[in-house]
């Protein structure tokens, strides 16, 4: 048994009719939820992203847009989404540039049940634990969000390791005023230590501390 989420979402996106059914046939006998598409301006226009393990596996070669064309639009979205693209013998130059721009595998047709099912499986996997961090960062984003400018200065300082006294000389104020204001940071993010606040910031923002 495949070790996934419960909640799984595989967009197919292949302009063969048949090849669309027989996948849906084939993931959904996993227990895989299952979106068909007929074309990438379709998935464009009508895909839903839902907040859940999804992977996208993608015909290469399709008339008007193709495969990378589409991987190209979703880049430039800022879409994250793992693909798998699915390739004739003669594509194998393209799927190589495809996982150069960031595709997570890439299967030669014709191909079997399993090579299919291993490959979205590695796919849900990366797609799950990007999920993760992506919630993971927006929550840490949205405990920082209520500190007023003030209290994000002295923030940084603190998650930074710096005594009151250093923040109080490098701020302009009263060693007093950064106690009162670290008591407010500490209460906003919910955390207890500098180090627990370190690692809010860094969840937030990996660059935050440099």
């Amino acid at each position: 048994m495949i070790n996934l989420p419960d909640q799984c979402l595989v967009h197919v996106v292949e302009d063969d009719a048949g090849l669309r059914r027989s996948l849906r046939f084939l993931l959904e006998s996993v227990g895989w939820k299952v979106s068909l598409y007929a074309s990438a301006e379709e998935f464009l226009e009508t895909a839903e992203l839902p907040a859940l393990p999804c992977c996208l596996l993608l015909d290469i070669r399709m008339q008007a847009m193709s495969g990378l064309e589409l991987q190209q639009v979703l880049r430039e979205r800022g879409i994250e989404l793992p693909i798998i693209f699915m390739t004739g013998h003669a594509d194998v130059s393209l799927a190589v540039q495809a996982m150069k721009s960031g595709a997570s595998d890439f299967i030669e047709k014709p191909f079997k049940d399993q090579m299919v099912l291993d490959a979205v499986a590695a796919a849900m996997r990366s797609g799950a634990e990007t999920l993760s961090q992506t919630q993971k960062r927006d929550a840490a984003g949205a405990a920082l969000a209520n500190l007023s400018p003030r209290e994000q200065e002295v923030a940084r300082l603190v998650a930074l390791g710096q005594p009151n006294k250093l923040i109080a000389a490098a701020l302009g104020i009263s060693e007093k005023t950064v106690h009162i204001h670290r008591q407010h940071v500490m209460e906003k993010a919910g955390v207890s230590s500098a180090a627990e606040l370190a690692r809010l910031v860094l969840r937030a923002n990996p660059a935050a501390l440099d």
